[in-house]
């Protein structure tokens, strides 16, 4: 069963494992080795930089007791972070996550929500009803990574029940 939880600090080095995994493994049918490389360049934590996961909603999912992904999003509407380990992909812990997180959308009524998104997390968003604004190339060191402007409207009569936390 998948558990959903608000992040909390101590889970910053296991989300950063997850990161690290999501692209370097999950990734790589969408995107160079060198991309690859300088989009995620250690599992370990950057304690120089600050956590930015606390200033945002943000929840974690679990199953048998260990942390299978992360989604975050500012109180603004911005969706800024969402990697599941490779082997849970397609199993439902992105969706459970988000769903936590578009009800935590209604609930505060924010009109619309945005994201940069990633080839993967393109066809997981527009099964959602999200749509392409525009297509970027992201500069990441001499890199260019293909990313989507992408937005969703939320209607202010609708929505999920509200969910605690």
């Amino acid at each position: 069963m998948i558990g959903i939880r608000p992040y909390r600090a101590e889970d910053r080095a296991a989300c950063k494992a997850i990161y690290y995994r999501a692209v370097r493994e999950g990734a790589r049918p969408a995107y160079t080795q060198a991309q690859l490389a300088l989009w995620a360049t250690s599992p370990e934590v950057d304690h120089s930089q600050p956590d930015r996961m606390l200033e945002q909603w943000a929840y974690v999912a679990t199953q048998d007791g260990r942390l299978t992904g992360f989604m975050s999003m500012t109180p603004e509407g911005y969706l800024d972070l969402a990697f599941v380990l490779p082997e849970v992909r397609g199993l439902g812990h992105a969706a459970a996550l988000y769903d936590r997180l578009l009800a935590r959308a209604y609930q505060a009524r924010l009109p619309r929500l945005n994201v940069h998104a990633s080839r993967l997390f393109r066809p997981f968003l527009l099964r959602r009803g999200w749509q392409v604004d525009a297509v970027e190339q992201h500069p990441v060191g001499n890199e260019r990574l293909e990313r989507f402007v992408m937005s969703l409207h939320l209607p202010a009569e609708a929505g999920p029940a509200p969910v605690p936390g």
